[in-house]
């Protein structure tokens, strides 16, 4: 057995440096101010966080029709790569810049400048540069959930410059102000562990946005319209996708390999389960049917909820939160209706309603011991508490999140739609066809090719179109191959 000698030892110090960067490495060992646990453990939720990302493109691919179905993946994982470098470029910085103020930071850590070593403006227990990558998945995740409101009729060429004005405007403030211990929100007193207002809110309130200004789909309110997800397992991959990669999203908000971690893993999976019992009883209710997909919106919703109040409340408290959440989030699906506004794919109703609902319960949930399970989080607690004034301090941080993303959404698609050749939205014969075959080129199914190109044969007019076909109604030849699919699969189209 080998000897162990004191230079084996890595001891954690308090950090006592004064430079931006946390110290030089070529002289100055800068490990030693961290745990490798802490480091580790982040690393890893962040890997989990993104593994979120395809989760929410499968999910919502399978929600929408099969002519637009990789259209939805393919948005979600651009949002990644175009978010992903906005964050490095001066969303970290706008985000959590160590001289932010009270309501958005400035540019000190512009391109990850001074990034490094020194510890993390919301935790000493990790280092800027490891605070800095975790944080831009919960960027990334962002997006992609609100640009999915593009679904069946967006153009994608103005959803990514989307992508990089509404992360830069609205995440980065909504982000600093709650977040940043500089941001209005922080020093008022309002809590959110992991993202109930700058996730959920913002994402839901701008997909009802965008919705509203890209206008209703072609044939809403008819028959045309009337179909069920296209592909179920598409949607439960997804949720299994998501349900995981929420531990990091949750636990990973703990910012250390500690006991609070583990008490929002167990929220996050209470809350999970009962909001997918609860939806799926209720639509049984009303159907008498068990539908796999109610359970999985049953799941995001309670995954929605915990969010903010995973690391503040107690085990119990998550049941209670997974059932308000399934069954506030399932009646708002209806909501788009009185609104008159095309949710696709009900962004709004389970992560805006979804988020409210959750900022609301932890206000009344919140307990002392849990949040200080870390070791050092102190808060009065919420109003179960004794504590009434937290539930003000949420109530102000949702409403004023939804209508400052709400409305700067508005503002910026305004803006972007007026410029020449960014067009919002798709035009009616690209939607006649679908978003794969109109703006990518590729499909998800096979099969689609096979009705192009073989089945329809002699009626297309590849000479005239770069689409399907150059018409808004089904060939004779559709019209045969779809009676041996099935009703459904011709709606689908």
């Amino acid at each position: 057995m080998e000897s162990v000698t004191m230079d084996d030892i890595v001891l954690t110090l308090p950090y006592n440096g004064t430079v931006p960067t946390g110290g030089d490495s070529l002289t100055q060992n800068l490990n030693v101010y961290y745990e490798s646990g802490d480091i580790a453990w982040l690393l890893a939720a962040t890997a989990l966080v993104l593994f979120m990302v395809p989760g929410v493109g499968f999910f919502y691919s399978g929600l929408a029709r099969r002519k637009s179905a990789l259209s939805l993946i393919w948005v979600t994982l651009m949002a990644v790569g175009v978010t992903s470098f906005q964050w490095f470029f001066w969303g970290y910085s706008l985000a959590f810049s160590h001289s932010a103020s009270k309501f958005i930071g400035d540019l000190s850590n512009i391109g990850f400048r001074n990034v490094l070593a020194a510890p993390s403006v919301t935790s000493k227990r990790i280092p800027d540069l490891l605070f800095a990558v975790y944080q831009g998945m919960f960027a990334s995740i962002t997006v992609a959930l609100a640009v999915g409101a593009v679904a069946e009729r967006g153009r994608m060429l103005p959803c990514v410059i989307f992508m990089f004005v509404w992360s830069t405007i609205i995440y980065d403030a909504i982000a600093c102000w709650t977040w940043n211990p500089a941001g209005w929100v922080s020093q008022m007193g309002g809590i959110d562990f992991a993202g109930g207002t700058p996730v959920h809110i913002a994402s839901g309130s701008a997909a009802l946005a965008y919705s509203l200004m890209l206008g209703k789909r072609r044939g809403h309110g008819t028959h045309e319209l009337n179909f069920r997800p296209h592909n179920v397992t598409q949607i439960i991959i997804g949720t299994v996708f998501l349900w995981v990669g929420w531990f990091g999203f949750n636990a990973g908000s703990a910012l250390s390999a500690n006991m609070r971690a583990v008490m929002a893993a167990v929220n996050t999976n209470i809350a999970a389960s009962v909001g997918g019992v609860t939806w799926c009883l209720l639509d049984y209710r009303l159907e008498r049917k068990w539908s796999a997909v109610g359970f999985c919106s049953g799941v995001v919703a309670g995954l929605v909820a915990i969010t903010p109040g995973s690391g503040f409340v107690p085990p119990w408290a998550a049941v209670i939160f997974g059932a308000i959440a399934g069954s506030s989030c399932n009646y708002a699906t209806k909501v788009k209706f009185y609104l008159g506004i095309d949710d696709a794919l009900d962004i709004f109703a389970v992560h805006g309603i979804g988020g409210f609902v959750g900022n609301m319960l932890t206000g009344f949930f919140a307990a002392d011991y849990v949040a200080h399970l870390d070791g050092f989080t102190k808060i009065p607690g919420g109003g179960i508490s004794g504590h009434w004034m937290q539930l003000a301090y949420q109530l102000a941080d949702s409403v004023s999140g939804f209508a400052y993303s709400f409305g700067g959404t508005c503002l910026i698609l305004l803006f972007i739609n007026l410029m020449p050749g960014l067009k919002l939205r798709a035009s009616e014969e690209a939607e006649v066809i679908g978003m794969d075959d109109a703006e990518i080129g590729e499909f998800a199914y096979d099969f689609v090719e096979f009705t192009r190109d073989v089945v329809n044969g002699g009626d297309m007019l590849d000479d005239d179109s770069k689409f399907s076909a150059d018409r808004d109604s089904p060939t004779p030849n559709e019209k045969a191959f779809s009676s041996t699919v099935g009703d459904d699969q011709h709606r689908s189209r």
